[in-house]
């Protein structure tokens, strides 16, 4: 990991000032903490404190080390913008560590201890499955930004990736339209995610298109010798190799895949756990011609891609590259503070009952966003790119925009 990662925690650039919507003086005489915070948080007259739960350490901080530093960044902007409800935002970060109990006692740490107002955080499904019951219980509410397999939708989780309808059943209907694949080999890694994720994806594949998975293996999270899985694909020759290899896993994979004479130009591969933050680690040769299907990709050509890239590579270096759960992370502060304006108040329960009353993002880097009226998952579009040799990627497709839909039929 660079010195710029590995000190993301400690550097402040300063960023661009937003235009003032409010001083926390007159943002008080209209909002009293006493009938803004009745529930006892970490709000006081001129502040509010959230938490942000990431791993740091272990083999899942090459993915998630881009989303603290994406909602450190929205931290900056909505303080210079005026805060919310006239107060700075502060925050208590916990390490992860890779570890699922870790997660667990972390985030009843922040809430009950700390009383953090909400929690931006966790990347896998594991560790948000870990957590969910700790935010339920002692009711807080937890932004998550990776894309993941859906069949969830708690009222205390804001899912700001996609689900399974909008990236990978999405992102099959393209390539069978595009490739004509007649056979699918999936490899991931062994947790939830991945296992739940193929389960679906072979569900349509099989029953939707009448094509063929010829092999579906898994490995454990830092897993780093996929020579014997590759050798029995070269064997198979499937049309189509399905990859949810995760974290530094990653690195390993299309390194080995490469390095065994397999051309992914010609090879198709398909993935949902490649963004540009793990492509930074495996090289952007070792992994051209894959195709990436998400939500947000660097190389977005529109003008709030451009200022978000700007002020974030002022926070963090110029080397930096922005992925798909980056962008995710970015959203999460931001529709935080959108719901508790329109609440009036950082009570949980209040802004519960203001999420699905049209919490929107116009000027988000991916385009606009919008949290669904019931379920808590956010409109947004499929977009497939293909890597190239520098680490970003080309859009060759992008769909409409997608409504959420985490429990579809036939699929749970």
């Amino acid at each position: 990991m660079s010195a710029m990662r590995r000190g993301f925690m400690f550097g402040m650039a300063a960023l661009p000032v937003i235009a003032l919507i409010s001083t926390g003086a007159l943002a008080n005489e209209k909002y009293p903490t006493s009938v803004v915070n009745t529930t006892g948080l970490a709000v006081t007259d001129d502040s509010v404190t959230i938490g942000i739960l990431h791993s740091i350490t272990g083999s899942m901080a090459l993915s998630e080390t881009g989303s603290v530093q994406a909602e450190k960044l929205a931290i900056k902007q909505i303080n210079e913008s005026g805060g919310v409800l006239g107060r700075q935002v502060k925050w208590i970060q916990e390490d992860g560590a890779t570890d699922w109990p870790n997660f667990a006692e972390k985030a009843k740490k922040l809430i009950v201890n700390d009383k953090v107002a909400a929690v931006m955080g966790c990347w896998t499904s594991a560790s948000r499955k870990a957590v969910l019951p700790v935010f339920e219980q002692y009711n807080n509410m937890l932004y998550y930004p990776t894309m993941y397999e859906g069949l969830e939708a708690s009222r205390n989780i804001i899912y700001t990736g996609q689900e399974a309808t909008q990236q990978i059943l999405a992102g099959i209907d393209w390539i069978v339209k595009e490739k004509k694949p007649k056979t699918f080999y999936f490899v991931g890694s062994d947790y939830i995610w991945p296992r739940t994720s193929f389960k679906i994806a072979r569900k349509h594949i099989e029953n939707v298109y009448g094509l063929k998975v010829i092999g579906e293996q898994y490995y454990p999270l830092g897993h780093t010798q996929f020579n014997s899985v590759i050798n029995k694909m070269k064997l198979k020759k499937p049309d189509v190799i399905f990859s949810i290899v995760v974290g530094g896993s990653n690195v390993a994979f299309y390194k080995q895949i490469t390095g065994a004479g397999v051309d992914l130009t010609k090879q198709t591969v398909i993935t949902i756990s490649a963004t540009e933050d793990e492509v930074r680690g495996i090289g952007g040769e070792n992994i051209v011609g894959t195709y990436m299907f998400a939500k947000y990709f660097q190389s977005l050509e529109n003008p709030n891609n451009k200022a978000f890239i700007k002020a974030f590579k002022e926070m963090w270096g110029d080397d930096i590259v922005i992925g798909d759960v980056t962008n995710n992370a970015y959203l999460g502060p931001w529709l935080w503070k959108a719901a508790v304006e329109k609440a009036g108040s950082f009570d949980i329960d209040k802004i519960k009952a203001v999420n699905g009353s049209g919490i929107e993002m116009t000027n988000a880097p991916e385009g606009y966003v919008r949290i669904h009226e019931t379920n808590n998952h956010l409109y947004s579009k499929l977009r497939v790119g293909r890597a190239r040799a520098d680490g970003q990627f080309d859009v060759v497709y992008e769909s409409e925009l997608k409504e959420p839909d985490p429990f579809p039929k036939g699929y749970q």
